[in-house]
This record gives C-alpha cells, sequence and structure tokens, in this order.
C-alpha cells in the first residue's frame, strides 16, 4: 500500500523539490500552500506523515501543528517540519508543539527520506 505524505509549503520551488522526491520515492502527494489549508487537506485526507514548513501564511506551521495535533482524528499522524530555521531552540519549539521530527533546509534528499522512513518504515 502505497504511504500518502501531506506536504505543507508556500514556496513552489519547495514543493516542486519534495514533490520530485517524494513520487520518485513512491509516496503519494497532497499538497497544501498554507498552515489553514493544510490543517484543512489532513483532516480531509488522513496522511500517513505530514511535511511541515513553519513559515506559513495565514496560520504557521506550529499553530497548524498545534490543530492537527489537537484533532484525536489526527494527533497520531506524524508531523516533520522541514524548516529554514536551524536553531537548536527552533528544533525544540517544533517538537513541543507536536512535531515528531526535524529537517532544516536546505536538506539532502537521502537525509529528508531517511527522517520520512523512521516514521513510515
Amino acid at each position: 500500500m502505497t504511504k500518502r505524505i501531506l506536504v505543507v509549503e508556500d514556496t513552489e520551488d519547495n514543493r516542486q523539490i519534495l514533490r520530485d522526491v517524494l513520487s520518485d520515492a513512491g509516496f503519494d502527494l497532497i499538497e497544501a500552500g498554507d498552515g489553514e489549508e493544510g490543517v484543512r487537506m489532513a483532516a480531509k485526507f488522513h496522511p500517513d506523515l505530514v511535511l511541515m514548513d513553519i513559515q506559513l501564511p495565514i496560520v504557521d506551521g506550529y499553530e497548524a501543528t498545534r490543530r492537527i495535533k489537537a484533532d484525536p482524528a489526527l494527533r497520531h499522524i506524524p508531523v516533520i517540519a522541514v524548516t529554514s530555521y536551524a536553531l537548536s531552540q527552533d528544533e525544540k519549539k517544533a517538537l513541543a508543539v507536536g512535531c515528531s521530527g526535524y529537517v532544516a533546509k536546505p536538506f539532502s534528499p537521502r537525509a529528508l527520506l531517511a527522517k520520512i522512513r523512521e516514521f513510515l518504515p
């Protein structure tokens, strides 16, 4: 069974990179361009994993993750922060709001896939 990943990312170039890497690895993708849309897409499609940018319009990635984790039907879904926020306190903050993992941009495709496979073996 193919795993479905929700990519919440506002920059088209970054979405294209993620689309290429994840499609080549055999994942199905759903995409959202802002945090509010990301929460809606998570509720609608119940993905196996969410890749969440932090700097997003409308609702940032921290708040979008909080909302996903507050929903009993969604809280089991792993959320990996994929962000240019690369300081140690940024990773701690992402984990504190409910992210299961953290990947700093720019990322290597191999490192990103390794992190995803920690949650989707």
